[in-house]
């Protein structure tokens, strides 16, 4: 059976003529999840068209702040101090990007970041298409407990040696990804592939209470999200996981960049409704006792509420939905 696999996926005839040409596999390292929070590393491993490793860049980058949760990434404010800033790498990261899909774990804050470092920039990332392997893996049905990084290569007996540096992140991703794409391949499975839209302005202007910061004036042009491909399963239950197909609505100010929330919830099945009606499964706000038109008829349907932080928790775990 292995050896028929084998077999299939190296023959130039099997693999799916509609499969992209080449990958850039990415991680970024980051002052902290919000809007304003910085890069202060990166690393791309490009693969061919097959998934086979042509070569891998690294680098830090002064974030031109405090560089965030050091007892995560291990980078300080000496190490990053005397390191280029951001519009001195843009060029060769590019170089490293263009033309090829992104591929990252949870592909959208990756892209998010990338997208708001080339905005503030000045410029844009190459990038027309995202693959987020925590899609790829559901796609596949693979038999993980969760979906951790750590999970997925463990899963194709990949080795992490330094967890949260984007060399070795980046590393045991692309480890993990070629296995996944042959297997797509090999089973003809059509990769989940999100469009790519880069930020168009952004104004160096403070957060209230802040002395500096970034606050964008236009995050991407306005778009339609596609139709959700499964049908409503109904309200959430508190305690249980969510189902792909549920209608999620979101109100009030959220830590993490609201277009990135709608992008994950998207790409994990859900809905992402603009409004609430009696049909909406959950709603996320980190402010329910707020009046906003969507709290107060959350109240009066009896919908479901979580904050951002119960939700980040629900979407890493949705419940696939039921076959017809």
């Amino acid at each position: 059976m292995l050896d028929d696999l084998t077999t299939a996926v190296s023959s130039p005839t099997a693999w799916p003529a509609a499969y992209p040409r080449g990958y850039a596999v990415v991680d970024v390292e980051t002052t902290g999840l919000a809007r304003d929070d910085r890069i202060i590393s990166a690393a791309v491993y490009r693969l061919d068209a097959r998934g086979e490793v042509e070569d891998h860049w690294y680098t830090v980058v002064n974030p031109e702040r405090d560089p965030g949760p050091v007892w995560i990434h291990g980078l300080t404010s000496d190490v990053l101090e005397g390191a280029p800033l951001f519009q001195d790498v843009a060029a060769e990261f590019a170089s490293r990007l263009e033309g090829r899909v992104l591929v990252a774990h949870n592909a959208v804050f990756d892209w998010q970041m990338i997208a708001r470092e080339y905005a503030r920039a000045r410029g844009e990332a190459p990038v027309k298409q995202r693959l987020c392997t925590i899609a790829l893996s559901k796609e596949l049905k693979l038999p993980l407990p969760n979906h951790k990084l750590e999970s997925l290569a463990a899963h194709y007996g990949v080795v992490q040696q330094r967890a949260h540096h984007a060399l070795d992140d980046a590393r045991v991703l692309a480890e993990a990804f070629r296995p996944s794409l042959r297997a797509a391949a090999a089973g003809g499975v059509r990769l989940p592939l999100h469009e790519c839209r880069p930020l168009t302005e952004w104004t160096d202007r403070p957060r209230i209470g802040q002395q500096g910061g970034y606050r964008p004036t236009s995050w991407r042009p306005s778009r339609k999200r596609p139709a959700c491909p499964y049908p409503n399963p109904g309200r959430f239950e508190p305690g249980e996981r969510l189902k792909q197909g549920m209608r999620v609505a979101f109100s009030g100010d959220t830590s993490t960049e609201r277009d990135l929330l709608e992008d994950r919830a998207t790409e994990a099945g859900l809905h992402v409704a603009g409004s609430l009606s009696r049909l909406t499964s959950l709603l996320v706000t980190n402010d329910p006792d707020s009046g906003t038109s969507k709290v107060l008829k959350a109240r009066q349907y009896g919908t479901p509420v979580v904050d951002e932080a119960a939700f980040g928790q629900l979407l890493g775990n949705v419940e696939p939905a039921a076959e017809a």
